[in-house]
């Protein structure tokens, strides 16, 4: 039996292009099923939106104009809802509490429970207009999903998700990645960020599987 061909996928967890692919992802392996194994990782876009949002929108509306852009950006699609409050009203400082307490999730857990709070931290964020960039929203969400939140907690603590978090960190840091998403596909023969067209995505794994 053919092994699948590896995809590794970066992405921030604040990011609306990530919110897009999300879609994107899912109809891949529906349509590829066994065909395609996605290995997820996270990247350092949003660590410090203050700073992003004076350095890269400060002459094109700050925040309300960032939130017209995500908002614009998930109207592509009909089934990638956005909030009307999220970064007029409700502006996260940070996407890195998120990916740290994935990554405790993942310690106490596995990858799949990680990748399912994911998604349910994205909708928390970009459906409900919850602030994800603070821990006590984070510490109740996995409370509310059934999840060990004193697990979750002591991970963070005791120093164990911050130091698998900076070798996620690191290892996409090394390989100098442009934006995300971004898709790795087998092993870097094909390399593909941001917005990414479904038709594209499956056509170049398929011409590699």
């Amino acid at each position: 039996m053919n092994q699948p061909l590896i995809i590794d996928y970066y992405s921030d967890i604040l990011c609306v292009w990530a919110w897009v692919a999300q879609q994107r992802i899912e109809e891949l392996n529906q349509k590829l099923e066994n065909k395609i194994h996605v290995k997820y990782h996270h990247l350092d876009v949003f660590g410090d939106v203050h700073t992003k949002i004076e350095t890269q929108w400060k002459q094109k509306g700050q925040y309300n104009g960032f939130a017209e852009h995500v908002h614009k950006s998930a109207s592509i699609r009909d089934d990638v809802p956005t909030n009307s409050k999220i970064w007029t009203e409700v502006r996260p400082t940070t996407s890195a509490n998120a990916h740290l307490v994935l990554k405790a999730i993942e310690l106490i857990y596995d990858k799949n429970t990680s990748i399912n709070m994911a998604l349910k931290f994205r909708s928390a964020f970009f459906i409900d207009a919850l602030d994800i960039g603070k821990l006590e929203i984070l510490y109740d969400l996995v409370d509310f999903y059934g999840l060990e939140q004193k697990k979750i907690i002591s991970s963070v603590h005791d120093g164990s998700a911050i130091a698998a978090l900076m070798s996620n960190y690191q290892k996409s840091a090394q390989q100098n990645l442009q934006g995300s998403p971004t898709y790795i596909i087998d092993k870097g023969r094909q390399i593909f960020y941001g917005n990414v067209g479904y038709r594209v995505l499956l056509a170049n794994i398929e011409a590699l599987l």
